[in-house]
């Protein structure tokens, strides 16, 4: 077997692909790349037993057709070694090895041609299938919108992962970590039935660093265990998490009656400043909210320090102080591309809403759940 490829664009594909492979594994050959030549193209497969992605290259001057077993941090380090050009790869199946010409030398690795225990991808069950066509930019932004709130929890699995909804009026994109949720929704995407899955963090951060390369639609066909996301060029199969999701809507306040609107950048920024001098455990920065005015402070007691800024804003309702865990409030208007965002807030120990005031977008909407830290008076 032989083939040409330009060093580079192979690489890329490869980095792409390599993210999937575990450090170690029990089974050895995982650790490889599954390798199989034919006259379309170059196809590798990538596995961590929970989720297995495909990459089809298409190349010149193929000659002959294969499948093979190389090990992938190896193949990656040549490669990222190597400047832009055409190397050329030939397989030698007598010697069991695969040897790359590149313009001032070669280079041999040693392959597996024995496969049969390189684990297949699961199956979809057609009985019990959905499938749903979505953009790649509308996919890439609720996976975006809701993976920095995915939690880690092995007692509570539905934290692990990104809850997607599918119904006939929208499809939403929801994640938490018991501290924060958020809650994406897209008007313009919908499904004739209603079906949803969690999808795992490491398979969404797979794909949102794939769809970052692409603007097409993505094709995601899923049962009650598995979930096949295609799209040019790449196949991603993924286990899914097996849980329960909380009911979100349920969870969401809807009796907070005092409302702040603010400049979103400005609260981000002075946030990050006082939160310099905050407790470095609890990480607590107080927003005492009045005529049309938020006083934000912290202090660290074991140090002495302590900070004090002030902004304007739009609140006319009963004073109130609340406590953040300024991580938390920081991510969360990372999160919202917005101008001005509106709290609403009911009690200092009950949960705020946050979202932006306006929406440039009318079929998207977004909102944020954020628990407040108790203060002591």
């Amino acid at each position: 077997m032989r083939f040409i490829a330009l060093s580079t664009e192979l690489l890329a594909y490869l980095q792409i692909v390599s993210k999937v492979i575990p450090n170690k594994s029990i089974i050895p050959l995982v650790e490889n790349f599954l390798m199989e030549l034919s006259p379309e193209g170059l196809k590798v497969t990538a596995t961590d037993l929970e989720t297995t992605l495909t990459v089809n290259i298409e190349l010149d001057n193929i000659e002959g057709e294969g499948k093979i077993a190389v090990g992938s941090k190896r193949l990656l380090d040549i490669l990222k070694e190597l400047p832009q050009q055409p190397l050329t790869f030939e397989i030698n199946e007598d010697k069991k090895e695969v040897v790359i010409k590149s313009e001032t030398g070669k280079y041999s690795i040693p392959f597996f041609s024995e496969i049969e225990e390189f684990p297949e991808p699961p199956q979809i069950n057609a009985n019990e299938a959905t499938s749903v066509v979505i953009n790649s930019d509308i996919l890439n932004k609720g996976i975006n919108h809701a993976i920095f709130t995915v939690g880690e929890d092995e007692l509570r699995p539905f934290v692990n992962g990104i809850f997607m909804e599918f119904k006939p009026e929208h499809t939403t994109f929801v994640a938490t970590d018991s501290h924060k949720l958020v809650v994406y929704r897209r008007k313009d995407i919908s499904s004739e039935k209603e079906a949803s899955f969690i999808l795992a963090k490491k398979p969404a951060e797979l794909i949102r660093n794939m769809l970052s390369k692409y603007d097409e639609d993505v094709y995601i066909e899923f049962d009650n265990r598995n979930a096949v996301f295609t799209m040019p060029n790449f196949k991603l199969v993924c286990r899914l998490i097996d849980a329960k999701y909380i009911d979100y809507e349920g969870i969401m306040p809807k009796q907070n009656d005092k409302t702040v609107e603010i400049d979103r950048q400005k609260l981000l920024n002075t946030t990050r400043r006082v939160s310099v001098f905050a407790n470095q455990v609890s990480k607590l920065v107080k927003y005492y909210f009045h005529d049309n005015t938020v006083e934000i402070t912290s202090q660290d007691i074991d140090f002495s320090i302590s900070a004090y800024e002030q902004l304007n804003c739009r609140y006319t309702d009963e004073a109130i102080t609340i406590g953040f865990k300024a991580t938390f409030l920081v991510e969360l208007l990372q999160n919202l591309a917005s101008e001005e965002v509106t709290i609403t807030m009911l009690k200092p120990e009950s949960p705020v809403l946050i979202q932006p005031t306006f929406n440039e977008d009318k079929n998207e909407q977004i909102e944020a759940m954020l628990m407040p830290i108790v203060i002591d008076n």
